[in-house]
């Protein structure tokens, strides 16, 4: 019989012969596969009902299957902003990493002997972030940027020399921010408080979390800040400030400003918007914190022979090594986009990065022109590149944007805000400032960012900022910094992890499909519909195969999917009135996340023996 389109899939894609097969079973004495799993698994957990999945299809079938999600839904621009924003991927960038199985297919750079490429990358994030936020440590990234939120906060706990156990979070943060953080501080006991900055208390907050700029685009009077800050350090506190990167090549940086902690997204530095994810968050701190900070970090550091070499570096305070005592449960944490993200870096360099902010803020000052020359009301004086506009009913207000084409954000009931980004042309801002009843922009008005708020200070002075601005120059970068990696483009890499998912070709390509790109996660239903389809019918194949109920697809990585479990057991025991089992068992062999996981979900670990092939004693359990 011949072999069919789907086997054919199969046999490439795990790139097992016939004859390997037999090989393989012959030297472990056994005649077949079936065979192999009657004896491996206990017939009282042995599936004997084939799954109720759907029929297997060529690959081309399934390609056009996922196009088909996509067909009749509406597409417009999006200017929702609040963390997420459209940006133009450098095409070097995307075709020669984001495609390339030499960047995506590598593993944790813990063999620093076979990562010296993706080392130097991610210290190239590192440094651009340091630059920008004139703090002089960053990570190497993280997952996001409410999680990075809360990572900082936690930071601040351990850090700080206070007995205070109160943190006072900007109420003109992300929501998306203020959801996470309430989710993390209530297992920990760290009481939360929302409000503006000006309700520091000295005796009740440990730290505070500034939002500058701020959710609906407001950028605060530098004086004041450094004021506040000073009023938190005097009071023993830390100061955090979550930014924006781009805003951060016109604003002072947040060290500038005192700021002891700095965090936010890389996301509009090339990373397409995806629907929400992925996106490299980033921490910056102060030297004094380095070993309370959460992430990877790559130092520099000389091989055997005492020449430069780079390596993961104060890895005594991760997960796989501290376990339950580790200061986060980040692992893997968003590196292929940091990359990605410290390329749009070097590929624009520190006057481009200058240029595309400034021609945004321009658009933004151009947008509040129209609307306070036609008496609209502008909500604040100085912005960056969102404009809050206080209008009599923001859902008409959004409606009327979203029949011209455009999404725009209801902040409140009286209040909408528009961000703008480096894919907004003037046509969009005249449209729009249309589609809110404007007039035709005439001369800039007296708002956006005054002198006083420009920072003057040079910044991404290094050589590799300013060293590859031919595209060929920056592709023989790229591929030079490959060439030093080992990945699954070169060989098989010998060692197991949550990581090493083989993924085919034909899986890959819809990661840079438009469909995928370009939605927004704040866009309306019938933006999404396309996307929504296809995750339920993931979570419809996830349950069929697992046998749950449910499936949940929002944590973004294995390490938050374990918190978001543990948190449900928790809340699982205490529906039923069992508030002291907090008690997670773990056997020693398991991976350093499941311990860091469960301190974060507020329980106590106890650790079981194991016995030398990693199964459970069972006389220790």
């Amino acid at each position: 019989m011949s072999t069919t389109q789907n086997e054919l899939f199969a046999s490439r894609h795990l790139g097992l012969t016939d004859a390997d097969r037999a090989e393989m079973l012959r030297v472990i004495g056994i005649d077949s596969l079936e065979e192999l799993i009657r004896r491996t698994v206990p017939s009282s957990i042995l599936m004997e009902q084939p799954l109720d999945l759907p029929a297997a299809v060529p690959e081309t079938d399934v390609l056009a299957a996922l196009a088909g999600n996509f067909e009749g839904v509406v597409k417009r621009r999006s200017f929702i902003g609040q963390g997420y924003y459209p940006t133009v991927t450098p095409p070097v960038v995307k075709r020669n990493v984001l495609e390339n199985p030499a960047w995506y297919t590598a593993y944790t750079p813990y063999q620093p002997e076979i990562s010296q490429g993706r080392l130097e990358a991610l210290l190239n994030f590192q440094t651009m972030i340091t630059e920008l936020t004139g703090l002089p440590l960053a990570n190497a990234s993280l997952l996001d940027e409410a999680t990075a939120v809360a990572e900082a906060i936690t930071m601040a706990h351990r850090t700080s020399r206070t007995k205070k156990n109160a943190v006072l979070v900007d109420g003109n943060s992300h929501p998306q921010t203020i959801a996470v953080v309430r989710t993390r501080m209530e297992p920990l006991g760290i009481e939360l408080d929302i409000d503006g900055p000006d309700a520091f208390d000295k005796d009740r907050h440990f730290a505070v979390v500034v939002s500058h700029p701020a959710s609906d685009g407001l950028v605060r009077d530098h004086a004041g800040l450094r004021a506040l800050v000073d009023t938190v350090h005097s009071a023993g506190s830390i100061a955090i400030a979550a930014t924006d990167l781009l805003a951060l090549t016109l604003l002072h940086s947040p060290g500038s400003l005192g700021f002891d902690i700095a965090v936010g997204s890389s996301q509009r530095f090339g990373i397409p918007l995806g629907f929400g994810g992925p996106h490299a968050a980033f921490m910056a701190c102060r030297e004094e914190h380095a070993r309370s900070l959460p992430g990877r970090l790559v130092g520099v550091s000389t091989d055997t022979e005492g020449r430069p070499a780079l390596r993961l570096t104060l890895q005594t305070r991760e997960q796989h090594i501290r376990r339950e005592k580790a200061t986060s449960n980040i692992c893997t944490s968003q590196v292929l986009l940091a990359n990605m993200a410290g390329m749009y870096g070097v590929w624009h360099g520190p006057d481009g990065l200058r240029r595309i902010a400034q021609r945004v803020h321009g658009c933004a000052r151009r947008f509040a022109t129209a609307v306070s020359a036609s008496g609209g009301n502008v909500a604040h004086g100085a912005f960056f590149d969102t404009v809050c506009v206080v209008v009599d009913d923001a859902s008409a207000t959004v409606a009327a944007a979203r029949e011209a084409g455009y999404n725009i954000r209801r902040v409140s009931e009286t209040a909408v805000s528009v961000s703008f980004d480096e894919t907004t042309t003037e046509v969009d801002v005249d449209c729009l400032a249309g589609a809110l009843g404007c007039s035709h922009p005439g001369e800039d008005a007296d708002m956006g960012l005054c002198e006083d708020f420009i920072r003057r200070d040079d910044y991404m002075s290094q050589s590799v900022f300013h060293s590859h601005r031919s595209e060929h120059a920056m592709l023989r970068y790229l591929r030079r910094l490959a060439d030093k990696d080992l990945a699954l483009d070169r060989t098989m890499i010998p060692l197991g992890s949550c990581t090493m998912k083989l993924n085919s070709t034909t899986e890959m390509e819809p990661v840079t499909w438009d469909e995928f790109t370009s939605v927004h996660p704040y866009a309306p239903d019938d933006e999404t519909i396309g996307m929504r389809r296809t995750i339920e019918q993931l979570e419809a194949m996830l349950v069929e195969i697992t046998g749950y109920d449910a499936v949940s697809l929002q944590p973004n990585a294995g390490s938050q999917g374990e918190f978001a479990g543990l948190l449900a057991i928790r809340g699982y025991h205490r529906s039923r009135g069992d508030q002291d089992r907090i008690v997670c068992l773990i056997p020693e062999s398991a991976h350093g996340t499941n311990a860091a996981s469960a301190v974060m979900a507020g329980m106590s670990v106890v650790v079981v023996k194991c016995d030398p092939n990693g199964n459970v004693d069972i006389d220790d359990l």
